[in-house]
């Protein structure tokens, strides 16, 4: 029996760029992947211009609240993907690092996010590639 492989994303706040990397983890792989999200400092609540540009790839990400970084869920994660977290992410011996350099979208509005957005999903697909995982479109493009 094999596990599914686990991919988790950190940024400072997860409320904007780790938020759009878990979304579209989940939803690319649809469930394939187990999926994490944290911040070394979570914000209160979800970029609303985050949200707004997920869901007009269908990703409806206003349920998820902000979660605070830890050791385990590092540790239970095959791959971790930093997001401008700089030295604040433990770092574990036989874990597989990548870091992202992404414009930060704190502050920004759904047009300056766009961007944000097509590059994290582009990097998502990819790395599900890599993981040998199918990728499938979002609820925007099956409905097309």
């Amino acid at each position: 029996m094999t596990t599914k492989p686990s991919i988790m994303f950190v940024c400072v706040h997860n409320a904007g760029r780790s938020q759009m990397g878990a979304a579209y983890a989940h939803h690319l792989s649809r469930g394939a992947v187990e999926v994490r999200s944290a911040g070394s400092a979570p914000a209160d609540s979800i970029n609303p211009a985050v949200r707004d540009a997920l869901l007009e790839d269908g990703i409806d990400i206003s349920a998820e609240k902000p979660k605070i970084l830890t050791n385990e869920a590092v540790q239970a994660s095959d791959v971790v993907i930093t997001m401008g977290c700089g030295d604040t992410c433990p770092y574990y011996p036989g874990k597989r690092y990548l870091d992202w350099t992404l414009a930060d979208p704190a502050g920004q509005g759904v047009d300056a996010v766009r961007p944000i957005r097509d590059e994290i999903r582009r990097r998502v697909t990819e790395l599900l590639g890599e993981l040998g995982v199918e990728v499938h479109p979002t609820p925007a493009e099956a409905s097309r």
